[in-house]
């Protein structure tokens, strides 16, 4: 920076910005800064819509809602499978929205992991999101491995990031699947998706992603990259709301492979209510259903959705990067001397949607900022991420927040608070 920013900077990048009219698609607090759109995304008008039309073909056709109504719910998870592929940069046929991030996992993982031989391991990340790593380790307890013996996780040299060198070094012969985050959860780096990949695939390993915290920040290329398979939520940037039905991927390479876990919407759609009790499993990623699909928590994305494909993810990729070097600047320029360290990547092509913060006092710094009028996120130990979001905030929006926080720490308003987490942080 060579000159000192200022509100009005702010407010002349929001006049500049062409994505600025999709603020007024949600629904927003007045005098609120809503920081947390890497947990939660905000409703949008869009999901409100395409909700209430999936309950009023429930009102109006009742059973028959799944053939006959607006959006015919026998093919909905199809149909939103369409509509995400390409975020994720895949084949229509590659991608089924469906069940949850960590069901989907469950299945992923008793889908591709074959232990043979000497091959028995999984690899994974000692940072990566709890949940992936319980789901790893229920999965090798199921085919009898011990979880101490038979996961490896790879060790960050900071606590915050990941050296792809340190992932590669740990692919050996002994590995038979890797899973790994896109972007950490906690300190927002982005991994080099392609590049993990191809050293995978050199040494005939199966490779998957948790893209929860990319999916709707960043453009993906799944089928060019050639991943195997990846699994999210929807309900981050995505905006599906609270619980909202996942999504996957498996590759084309794998098309026509036996999921699994199977069950009867594994089944293809014109064989489905044959009631055979031979599987005659889908030709797509719809084989890796199990269940009905969970039609009111998923009838929010269609709206959503239709925002993404309206705006552009390249486009809100570009303004995501805008938003966030934007908070890092103002908060450099106003807050040092504050005992904060930025703990996510400074570079572009290394970062993800969201920043995070380090500081002893992260959990009481949270509550004073809730009680300030901004909602951002706490992660235990002692980290604040906050995530302004492309569709809906604005730059004033994140000047207005590190202002507020800049107030909270001149003040010391936060030491009324205790220093410990909420039971939901």
């Amino acid at each position: 920076m060579t000159h000192a920013l200022t509100l009005e900077h702010a407010k002349e990048m929001d006049k500049q910005d062409a994505l600025a009219h999709f603020r007024k698609e949600f629904y927003i607090k007045e005098n609120h800064y809503y920081m947390d759109g890497n947990s939660l995304g905000l409703l949008s008008k869009r999901a409100e819509e395409s909700l209430l039309t999936s309950l009023n073909d429930w009102k109006e056709h009742g059973i028959d809602g799944w053939m006959d109504g607006q959006e015919p719910w026998f093919y909905y998870s199809e149909k939103l499978g369409d509509m995400t592929a390409p975020l994720v940069g895949a084949e229509k046929e590659e991608v089924i929205v469906t069940g949850s991030i960590t069901t989907n996992l469950h299945q992923l993982l008793a889908t591709f992991y074959q232990p043979q031989g000497k091959r028995t391991r999984i690899l994974a990340d000692e940072l990566t999101f709890p949940s992936d790593i319980y789901a790893v380790q229920s999965q090798l307890e199921l085919k009898g491995y011990s979880p101490e013996e038979h996961l490896v996780q790879v060790k960050s040299r900071d606590g915050f990031t990941l050296h792809e060198e340190d992932i590669i070094h740990q692919m050996t012969d002994e590995i038979a699947l890797i899973l790994l985050p896109s972007v950490l959860y906690r300190s927002g780096q982005l991994l080099d998706i392609k590049r993990l990949t191809d050293e995978a695939h050199k040494r005939g390993i199966v490779i998957g992603f948790d893209l929860a915290h990319s999916i709707g920040a960043l453009p993906h290329q799944l089928h060019e990259d050639g991943v195997d398979f990846a699994v999210w939520c929807n309900y981050k940037y995505l905006n599906s709301g609270p619980g909202g039905v996942g999504g996957l991927f498996v590759h084309n390479r794998h098309r026509g492979k036996k999921p699994g876990l199977s069950g009867w919407f594994s089944s293809r759609k014109d064989a489905q209510f044959d009631m055979d009790h031979t599987l005659t499993h889908a030709d797509s990623a719809g084989a890796f259903q199990i269940g009905t699909p969970h039609i009111l928590s998923s009838a929010p994305l269609l709206g959503s959705l239709q925002l993404f494909e309206e705006a552009g993810i390249e486009n809100l990729r570009r303004k995501s990067l805008s938003l966030t070097k934007f908070m890092m600047d103002v908060f450099q320029q106003e807050l040092n001397g504050y005992g904060f360290t930025i703990c996510n990547p400074l570079e572009d092509e290394r970062r993800g949607g969201h920043i995070s913060l380090q500081h002893e006092e992260a959990a009481r710094i949270c509550k004073a900022l809730k009680a300030n009028r901004v909602t951002p996120d706490f992660r235990a130990p002692n980290v604040i991420r906050l995530a302004p979001v492309a569709l809906y905030s604005s730059y004033e929006d994140v000047w207005e927040t590190i202002y507020i926080l800049k107030s909270i720490m001149e003040k010391e308003e936060y030491k009324q608070f205790e220093n410990t987490r909420n039971v939901v942080a």
